[in-house]
């Protein structure tokens, strides 16, 4: 691929990147019509990156099958108008398969996720990435770090060896470390995503990241379009405004160990009449107690955008 392709992705990755909800049909198989219609919705309201198959998706609950349709509806939907970064990972094979099949229907990245495993080496880590990298040349691929151990020289060790990692989704809770870690790997060489959302956005954003993932993108485009340009204009009071009013919803998505991350989100999504709320084990869904809560912060981020008012 040629490097102004690349820079098209590099340019892609340094935007609110959403990470879509898979949505579940009564019968638990995947609502086909109400996956288009949130891809849609998220495509109207401004939102030009997409990442099918994140765990916002729940990736690690969907079948290889699953994975592959979720996928395909994407990119089906996304059409032009948005760059699609597929989710690809598990087992070395499956992501190397999983990868393929994103590139042959139109994918121009992939985001591979961490290695779920209880012994990765940090050679190990960058074989396996190298793997992925080496099967799609023409892709742009994006790591996506939760491991704090990895050291920011193995990354640059993989971009040596695979031109074609453009960018980093990075996680780990500790903006010292990202700011480290991004300038041992090589601060200007790729895009930094700040990969724990708006809540960390600012701090990683002051630290050379140009973007950031979302899922509450999925209940407010308006909201998380507001953080990043407050953040691109260098307005951290601004950014810090919208922190402040996103702050419980997101509190909620990281109680308990992050165990209602995506329920929160469809939650919110189910109020507003969007898709139902269920989810898959080992998620589970709010008790009704809680669902209150959600719905009134949903509701009341839907009226701030039908006013057009939400930055005021």
């Amino acid at each position: 691929m040629s490097g102004t392709a690349f820079d098209a992705q590099r340019a892609a990755l340094a935007d609110v990147v959403a990470i879509p909800v898979t949505p579940f049909a009564a019968d638990g198989g995947i609502d086909r019509d109400a996956h288009r219609v949130l891809l849609r919705r998220l495509l109207d309201g401004g939102i030009t990156t997409l990442t099918p198959n994140g765990n916002t998706g729940e990736f690690y609950a969907l079948t290889p099958d699953e994975r592959r349709l979720v996928t395909e509806l994407t990119l089906e939907v996304a059409g032009g108008r948005a760059a699609v970064l597929v989710g690809v990972g598990h087992d070395l094979p499956t992501a190397v398969a999983s990868a393929r099949h994103a590139a042959e229907h139109g994918a121009g990245m992939v985001m591979v996720h961490q290695p779920v495993h209880p012994y990765v080496a940090q050679a190990g880590w960058v074989a396996y990435h190298r793997a992925v990298a080496a099967a799609v040349p023409d892709l742009g691929v994006v790591p996506y770090i939760r491991n704090a151990q990895l050291t920011g020289a193995r990354l640059a060790e993989l971009a040596d060896a695979c031109p074609n990692v453009v960018g980093v989704k990075y996680a780990v809770p500790d903006a010292a470390r990202f700011a480290a870690f991004a300038r041992d790997a090589g601060l200007e060489r790729f895009v930094w995503v700040a990969g724990l959302a708006e809540p960390y956005a600012p701090s990683y954003f002051s630290a050379g990241a140009t973007g950031f993932t979302s899922g509450l993108v999925n209940v407010a485009p308006s909201v998380s379009l507001d953080m990043i340009e407050a953040l691109r204009s260098g307005d951290y009071r601004a950014a810090m405004t919208v922190w402040e009013r996103i702050r419980r919803f997101e509190e909620l998505r990281a109680a308990h160990g992050s165990a209602d991350n995506v329920t929160v989100v469809k939650e919110a999504l189910a109020s507003l009449g969007l898709c139902r709320r269920d989810v898959r084990p080992p998620s589970h869904e709010l008790p009704h107690e809680a669902r209150a809560e959600v719905a009134a912060i949903a509701a009341a981020w839907s009226a701030r955008t039908t006013a057009g008012r939400w930055s005021a």
